[in-house]
């Protein structure tokens, strides 16, 4: 992947990780563009970034997708680079028969990246350098079992760009996957972004931004504190492994839930 000179459309690019990949994006002498469902969280990364574009997306609406997708192809002529970042991750109680979350979770987490793609790749293939990104996690290949539909989602989303890649491997699109451990962000509240047990942000974007630089040809770009989650399987430790990595949330749920 090339690291400057590209336009690039990054979505949930109001906060967190997509927030920071566009800053370091931009600096690197790229045109970014930041979509996101809140125009006040878009307008304060653009008010703090002079020259950055944002546009405002709902993934979880198909048709505003696909109409979003047309605007972006027509405004933005030069766009070769599109990174899926939006995503949610809310805990469930699998027990309590309710779906609300599971699947407000797959339709913004796996369909969201899935229909934007396929809205922007004809565009893609037309363009020189083009790259597809995609965010996954650690919890793609270590399931937390407190929030099991966006593990899944995770899961689904290294599956699928594992297929696109192949599929498009003579086509001149580039297709990688972004693969973040815990991180420093709010993804799941506010407390998380203070979390010392989480990576901090700024080293998560510097270590990515320099796999990118340093292996351009890159599939996966693993950070050193993701490893131990994407390997556990292939080391034979995966079973042993989820149990310590799930022993706290289980605590924290049975002594939420006394009964």
């Amino acid at each position: 992947m090339h690291m400057n000179g590209n336009t690039i459309l990054i979505t949930g690019g109001g906060s967190g990780i997509g927030r920071a990949l566009a800053e370091a994006f931009m600096q690197r002498g790229n045109t970014v563009i930041i979509a996101g469902r809140r125009q006040n969280k878009l307008d304060e990364v653009t008010a703090a970034n002079p020259g950055m574009k944002s546009a405002l997306l709902d993934i979880e609406d198909a048709g505003a997708v696909q109409r979003f997708a047309e605007a972006i192809r027509a405004e933005y002529r030069a766009l070769n680079v599109l990174i899926n970042n939006a995503g949610i991750m809310r805990p469930e109680i699998v027990t309590d028969g309710t779906l609300d979350t599971a699947e407000a979770t797959i339709t913004t987490n796996l369909l969201g990246p899935i229909r934007l793609t396929a809205a922007l790749l004809p565009h893609l293939l037309t363009q020189p350098h083009a790259a597809v990104l995609t965010v996954s996690s650690g919890l793609a290949f270590m399931p937390m079992a407190a929030t099991p539909t966006y593990s899944a989602t995770k899961a689904a989303i290294h599956s699928y760009t594992q297929s696109l890649r192949h599929q498009l491997r003579n086509a001149g699109v580039q297709v990688i996957e972004l693969v973040p451990p815990y991180v420093q962000t709010e993804l799941m509240g506010p407390g998380q972004a203070t979390d010392p047990h989480a990576m901090p942000l700024a080293e998560y974007i510097a270590e990515t931004l320099h796999l990118l630089e340093t292996a351009p040809d890159a599939q996966e770009i693993l950070v050193e504190r993701v490893k131990p989650l994407r390997y556990a399987e292939a080391n034979g430790s995966h079973q042993a492994f989820f149990e310590r990595f799930n022993a706290v949330s289980a605590a924290e749920t049975e002594h939420a839930d006394p009964a």
